[in-house]
This record gives C-alpha cells, structure tokens and sequence, in this order.
C-alpha cells in the first residue's frame, strides 16, 4: 500500500506510542473538558460532551486498547471526528503534528498487543512508525 504525498494525518500520542488519523475525518481538535457519564454504555465510552449546542459521545482509546487508565493532564485533548453520519468525540494524551507519509505498509497482525484490525497500516516517518487508525473498526466495534 502506498500514500501520496497529498494524504494528510494528525498525528497523536496514547501512553508512548504514536497513532494517526486521516485528517479529512477530522472535524476539530479540542481541549478536555467535562464529560457527561451516560448508564448502561461500553466502559469505553467516557460519555458525551456538548460541543456548542450538540451531542457528541466520547471514548477513551486508553480503554479501547488496554493502557492503564491515567488523569487527564493539560494535554489531553478530545479529536472530534465525523464517521459516516456521527461526530464522535476521542480522547487522546496528546496532539503531535500533521503529518504525510513516504510509505505505508500493511498493519501486522498485532500492533504493539492491540488487534490489527483497528488500523488501516503503519505510517513510516522520520521519527519512527505510526499506527494508522482504521475509524471503522475503533468507532463501530463490538464488544468482546
């Protein structure tokens, strides 16, 4: 698999790894801010927030995949994303930079003791490999 040159990613930061999502599917990165707990949801869903006016739930991929659960600091941030019909909101340690990549290869079965399927390849940069998420498989999975 191959990126041109004009494919575009936010790069972010859960614990010490680095993941990536296509910035076209990203609808605003904002500060952390108080989320409402909801009953009877996934435990990875945090809850919703109201982002001027509307409803938008939130997951944590700290819980998703399997990082122990920290305070959130003044870098944590919320990547609301549009994903078919839904703005979702995700809960990330830290936003890095846009990025593109020369080369991306096809994800390996397991990604640093996390599925494979949860990413579309694995970004090579300058600075290391960067997991691509597969917004599919994060926003619509079901539970184990």
């Amino acid at each position: 698999m191959q990126a041109t040159s004009k494919e575009q990613y936010v790069e972010f930061v859960i614990e010490k790894e680095q993941y990536a999502i296509q910035i076209q599917d990203i609808h605003e990165i904002i500060k952390m801010q108080d989320i409402t707990q909801i009953p009877n949801v996934r435990p990875y869903v945090k809850g919703v927030i109201n982002l001027r006016g509307k409803i938008v739930p939130v997951i944590c991929l700290r819980y998703l995949f399997h990082f122990e659960q920290q305070e959130y600091s003044r870098t944590t941030r919320i990547i609301v994303v549009h994903h078919q019909e839904d703005t979702v909101g995700i809960i990330v340690d830290r936003v890095n930079k846009v990025a593109t990549f020369s080369d991306i290869q096809a994800p390996p079965e397991r990604v640093g003791g996390i599925d494979g399927n949860y990413f579309v390849g694995i970004g090579l940069t300058d600075n290391g490999l960067v997991a691509i998420l597969k917004l599919n498989e994060v926003l619509l999975r079901e539970e184990e």
